[in-house]
């Protein structure tokens, strides 16, 4: 078992992202939305690619790294039957890969960031709490 980071660096945050999305693909409540999406097979271009988009992404949360360009919302409404019990799932096998990876001080950050994004993001969609 390797030990938990306590920092945050660029290497750990994809070890983040790649941990966390075949745990995404495999779940009963939110994998399908994923499937519809970018395929099934997690190795595939299209998952790349998103993969590579969303470590940018939680570096530029994390880091303040300026790399990613995108607009993290928008996709989201055009994901057809998109429910708030979606997000708390997607929060909680966040949550766990978090705790697997980073200390708890570490992992503070992303859990806040998280659950800060995910209730703008409900809100936005008008997804009732």
């Amino acid at each position: 078992m390797r030990e938990k980071s306590k920092s945050i660096d660029d290497e750990n945050i994809e070890m983040l992202v790649r941990t966390f999305y075949p745990k995404v693909i495999e779940d009963k409540i939110i994998g399908a939305f994923f499937i519809e999406k970018l395929g099934s097979d997690i190795r595939g271009d299209a998952w790349e690619e998103h993969l590579v988009l969303l470590t940018q992404f939680w570096r530029y949360v994390a880091l303040y790294d300026d790399t990613y360009r995108g607009n993290p919302l928008q996709p989201h409404f055009e994901i057809k039957g998109l429910h708030k019990k979606a997000f708390v799932r997607w929060l909680d096998l966040f949550y766990e890969t978090v705790d697997s990876i980073y200390d708890e001080n570490a992992g503070r950050l992303f859990k806040e960031k998280s659950q800060e994004i995910a209730e703008n993001f409900m809100r936005r969609l008008g997804l009732k709490k």
